[in-house]
This record gives C-alpha cells, structure tokens and sequence, in this order.
C-alpha cells in the first residue's frame, strides 16, 4: 500500500480533506496529519508523480502543505514529522525515533532510560515484557507501522451543507476588511462543491460583531449578507468578484471578530462543455456573470430584464422584473405569435388616442392608410384589466412612416353601440 501524508494549515483542514477525496476515497485523520491511501487510485491518475502533482500544485488554497510518503499510514506520519522538523527521514524504518510514534511518546523517558531511542530497538524487546509493562496499544501501533497488523481508520466523508468558519486576525471595521478571510472561506467553498458534484445558487456570509452595545443601542450579535446566482457554478473568481461587490456596499453596525460561510442552496453540477473548434469557443464573461454583478454593485432593482407573460395583449406579453429576484419568476407559457401578426419592434409606453375624421383615424393631421388585413385580438373578462377586443392594422402615415395601430370593437352584449376608438401603440422606423 501507499500512503501520502500532508500537514494542511490548520484554518483550511477541512478543505484539504475535501480537496484529497477527488484523488481517492480512502482518507483519514491520523493526529495532526492528513493521510491519502493512494495505491488504487495511481494508475487513474497516470503514476503516484502525476497524482502528487495534481494535488500538491492544483488546488484551490494559498500554501502548499508539506508531504511524505511511507508504505503505512504510521510510516509516512513519520516521516513528515521529521520533515517539519528540518531532519532527513532514514531510509529504514528501523531508524526512525521513537518520537515520532504517536502510540510511544508517553513512554519516552522509561524506553530512553532502557536504552530505546529507535523503532528498530523497540520491535527487538521482548514482547511480552513490552505489553506488560507498556500495554498492547503500543505493539499493535508499532506492528502496523511495518504493515505486520491491518490498519483501522475513520474514512473521512462529506458533509450535506457546507458550513465553516473562520476566526479574523484582527477585527474588522469595515466590510470590504472581511474580503481577505472570506476568499479563504470560498477556496474551501469550491473544494466541497467539486467534491460533492454540485453548483452553489445562493450562499450566506456572517460575521461576528465585537460589541453588544454601541452608543446606548443594543446590537445583534450576527450580521449576515446573502449571494444569488443565476444558475449553479463552481467558479471561484466569479463568486469572489461578486461578494466583493457586495461587501463594497455593506457596512459593519461594529468591528467583526468572526466569519461564517454557508451554503443555502446548491444544485447539482453539470460541468462545462466546450466546443473543439476555436471559432466555438466562449471568450469573455457569461451574460448573467455581469448581470449579477452590475446587480450587486447598483442595485437589486437597478438591472432588470424582460420576462415573457401568458396574455395576448402586446404591451403584456412580456413585463420587466429584476435580474436578481430570488424565488420563482412570474409569469407563465408565453403566447406563440401568429403568423399574419406584423409586430413593430417598438411599443409606445401608452397607446396614442388617435383623432377620427370621417371614419379615419388620423396621425400628424394626415390621414392613416391601411395595408393589411386586421389581426384581431380578444381577451376575457376574467383576465387582468378586464376584456380586451381589438383589431390590429398595418398603416402608413406621412408623418412617422409605418405604424401599427388598432381599433377598440364594442362588447357584444352592450346596449348602445359606443363609438369606435383608435389608437396607435407601435412604430417600425
């Protein structure tokens, strides 16, 4: 077996243990080690070299942990302790101190006075004196440090929600102060998620206030801001771009101590495809990445975008919502188009009253032709702003070119036959 030992900062434990699951499912805790069984997963990854690289330089988190190796879990803690202490591990196992046995360091002066200082001087003491006087924990650590006895560890598994924590440095007055810890928070966000195989929608930061009165006031003891996205993403820069223009319009109630980040609603991740032409290849920002952020930076209700509605009336067709509303959208199936309907690509805001002389609706004090046959329009009466009935034209005005205009028809159960109405609602110029 093979086994790979790494010493992971302690405020990003969690995230390396994570990140370590991508390259092999056997991963564990072993003291202040993170141990990766690896003798199954080499061949996927092309050799143990191309699977060490892979982990070492192409994860997510700012400092590359200190690594070894060894044939046992035991073995290549170790050697990693005496790596972190600036020694050269020896090539025999035989050699190895005593002290970096985590089962003997509470037996170390008794073994020393004894005259055992390395591992190979301990295996030669009669075991059953050593069990007696020592007790067993420390034969069956020290037979599965030579791989003579079957390793037993607590594999490490995945949380459902993401949810960690960080301590600040030094309090933060100000919330574009939290941006520093919050990407390290991120990192480990992105770990978990390619772990898990899934995308975040909507995620929530938290920070700690320091006080609990300020000037005569009581505060909470959290402040929280959450984050939307579009569809699911893994993308670190993305998010972090967008937190940080969030936490640019945020402001702190009192200095932080603490950040929390926690992930509210996840889907799962599809991954991206690309195309192999280079013609076909996206260059740029995805749309909806710089609608989020022109969102976050002028407002939820500042960028809006047009939402297609069940209604046949063309100023109702569609309405416009904000690009960053959460929930579901309103709306519902949008009507198809017919196919003798001209629409004009402009809508007035209003529909224009259009003044009748002899029968003929006018516009600009010149008379309207009409070039096409009426497209007609009705809506019930249970529909929002009551019935609609209407005919629609193509027409020709000297004044403004091409118009769509349309006449009001009376209900058909109306006593007295109202005038008829025109109005002009679309231009094509």
């Amino acid at each position: 077996m093979d086994w790979v030992a790494l010493s992971p900062p302690e405020p990003e434990r969690s995230a390396w243990g994570w990140w370590a699951l991508r390259f092999t499912p056997r991963v564990a805790w072993l003291d202040e080690a993170l141990l990766l069984e690896v003798s199954a997963s080499e061949r996927l990854w092309g050799g143990r070299r191309r699977l060490l690289r892979e982990l070492l330089e192409a994860h997510p988190f700012e400092a590359r942990p200190e690594h070894a190796q060894g044939a046992t879990s035991r073995l290549a803690l170790a050697r990693l302790r005496l790596l972190r202490r600036g020694e050269v591990a020896p090539p025999q196992p035989d050699l190895l101190p005593l002290d970096t046995l985590s089962a003997a360091l509470p037996h170390l002066d008794t073994l020393a006075r004894a005259g055992c200082r390395r591992w190979g001087q301990l295996r030669a003491l009669p075991r059953g004196g050593v069990a007696r006087r020592f007790g067993a924990a420390l034969l069956e650590a020290l037979d599965a440090a030579y791989g003579e006895r079957p390793e037993t560890h607590a594999w490490l598994t995945l949380p459902e929600h993401f949810d960690a924590g960080l301590e600040l440095p030094a309090l933060a007055a100000s919330a574009p102060e939290l941006m520093w810890a919050a990407q390290r928070l991120l990192a480990q966000l992105q770990a978990w998620l390619q772990a898990r195989q899934r995308g975040v929608l909507a995620l929530e930061l938290e920070w700690t206030l320091d006080l609990r009165r300020l000037d005569g006031a009581d505060l909470p003891p959290h402040e929280r801001l959450a984050l939307r996205t579009a569809r699911p993403t893994q993308d670190l820069a993305h998010l972090r771009r967008l937190l940080g223009e969030h936490l640019a319009r945020a402001t702190l109630s009192a200095p932080a101590n603490q950040l929390r980040l926690r992930s509210l609603e996840t889907a799962p991740w599809a991954g991206a495809s690309a195309s192999l032409l280079p013609e076909d290849r996206f260059q740029g920002e995805p749309l909806h990445q710089l609608v989020e952020r022109l969102s976050a930076r002028l407002g939820a209700h500042q960028v809006v975008l047009p939402l297609a509605r069940s209604d046949h009336r063309p100023e109702r067709m569609q309405c416009w919502v904000p690009a960053q509303q959460p929930g579901p959208k309103p709306g519902g199936t949008p009507v198809p188009l017919a196919a003798d309907a001209l629409y004009p690509p402009w809508l007035l805001p209003r529909p224009l009253p259009l003044a009748l002389r002899d029968g003929v609706p006018q516009h600009g004090g010149h008379p309207l032709l009409r070039l096409a046959r009426p497209h007609r329009v009705e809506t019930a009466w249970w529909e929002e702003g009551g019935p609609a009935l209407r005919d629609y034209f193509l027409a020709r005005s000297e004044a403004a070119g091409l118009v769509w205009i349309y006449r009001e028809r009376p209900l058909a159960q109306a006593r007295e036959v109202p005038q008829v109405r025109w109005y002009l609602q679309g231009l094509y110029g």
